[in-house]
Order: C-alpha cells, then structure tokens, then sequence
C-alpha cells in the first residue's frame, strides 16, 4: 500500500489524524501532513477510512 496526499486539497477536517494518527498528523496550519507511510501496511482499514472520510480527497491509497 503506498498512500499519497494533496496538500493544496486539504482542508484541514482533521479526519484523517482522528482515523490514522500513526500515518497522518496536521501542520500548524491544519494541513495534513504524511508522518509515517511505512505505517500504512500496519493499519490499512484506519488509512482506507481516513481517505474515504477526507472531505476534500487530498488522500489517496494506491495499491501498487
């Protein structure tokens, strides 16, 4: 699983850090941030639902 994000989408919801914490995290200004994407493998039904809750889509899961 290689998980990738759109700063430029974000809009700061937060879903993404409530869901995978151990993945995502927010910038100072709300951004999400990519902290841990080895963490991804660990926890993919949290990252599946954080991309899907992503109100603006700046998540996407790639499955290579």
């Amino acid at each position: 699983m290689r998980v990738t994000v759109d700063t430029a989408r974000c809009v700061g919801a937060g879903q993404c850090v409530l869901n995978a914490g151990a993945v995502f995290d927010q910038d100072h200004d709300g951004v999400v941030e990519l902290i841990d994407p080895e963490a991804a493998d660990a926890h993919p039904s949290a990252v599946e639902l954080a991309a899907t809750l992503c109100p603006s889509g700046a998540i996407a899961v790639h499955r290579d």
